[in-house]
């Protein structure tokens, strides 16, 4: 359980209150508007999503969705690592959990990484005018 409280910890640490707004966006069909406006911080987000059963230890797919479409791979990143190494869940074995997350997360695995010089796609200049 500790783990499961760093993990949260550590993203609401890295979440803003715009961040914070757009989430909130991003789940407005679970999250009535009246509701909506009581969720101040990260924190206050995680623990309304817990007490409707969105959230658990072992339940991330949730924010999982929500990080993607709200374009925070940065967020699903962590969570993605969580999964594999504090549950020990490996992508091979997540389609038999309910920790299934949406098929396009996966895209996301070598995003925070830099590219190499190979991967860098280089522009021609733009033509000169006469």
């Amino acid at each position: 359980m500790a783990e499961y409280s760093s993990l949260l910890s550590d993203l609401s640490e890295n979440i803003t209150t715009e961040d914070l707004r757009q989430l909130k966006s991003a789940c407005k069909e679970d999250i009535p508007e009246g509701e909506s406006d009581h969720i101040a911080c990260s924190r206050d987000w995680f623990t309304y999503l817990e007490e409707r059963s969105k959230l658990a230890e072992d339940n991330l797919s949730y924010i999982e969705h929500i990080f993607e479409i709200s374009r925070r791979p940065d967020l699903l990143t962590r969570v993605i690592e969580y999964r594999t190494t504090v549950l020990k869940i490996s992508e091979d074995d997540e389609v038999d959990t309910k920790l299934t997350r949406i098929p396009s997360a996966k895209k996301y695995k070598d995003i925070i990484r830099q590219p190499s010089e190979d991967e860098i796609i280089k522009l021609a200049p733009p033509p000169k005018k006469a």
